[in-house]
């Protein structure tokens, strides 16, 4: 029996104080790079989801950090080579954006099932690289909320 996924998912750029960006390459498309992403599993809140992803895509610990919801939702159409991992009849997902802040760049540890390899860039040339449009926006939204001081790390 094929368990599907929910179309329901988070998006989490990882990035560090001066926007440095994490990017991962699919194991199952080389050349797409990306954000963290995943769907969200039966039961499980959103920030669930993130902190989960976040753990089995980097080895990560969300709650070493300030995993933030952006409160931004994408709906998109599924590209077509991955709709089989859906219900039948589903085209469309529902993206949750959320943000990992670290004080620096930092080694990662990658599940080579889903990624080749990871990358930290600028801001810049992260928007340029990752293959979901998306993605590029959210991490061009990270750099203009930064220039707005909206977010940051602040521990008290």
């Amino acid at each position: 029996m094929q368990t599907y996924k929910i179309p329901v998912s988070v998006l989490v750029v990882i990035y560090t104080a001066d926007l440095r960006v994490l990017l991962l390459e699919r194991a199952d498309h080389p050349g797409y790079w990306q954000s963290v992403t995943g769907s969200q599993d039966p039961g499980e809140t959103l920030q669930q989801t993130a902190a989960r992803e976040v753990r089995e895509e980097t080895g990560l610990n969300t709650a070493n950090y300030i995993l933030r919801n952006w409160e931004i939702q994408n709906h998109y159409k599924l590209f077509e080579e991955w709709r089989w991992r859906y219900p039948p009849g589903i085209t469309h997902n529902t993206e949750h954006v959320f943000g990992l802040e670290l004080p620096e760049t930092t080694p990662v540890v990658i599940s080579p099932c889903e990624h080749l390899r990871y990358i930290w860039l600028s801001w810049q040339e992260a928007a340029d690289k990752v293959f979901s449009p998306s993605n590029a926006q959210a991490i061009r939204i990270l750099a203009s909320e930064r220039k707005q001081k909206k977010f940051s790390i602040n521990r008290t």
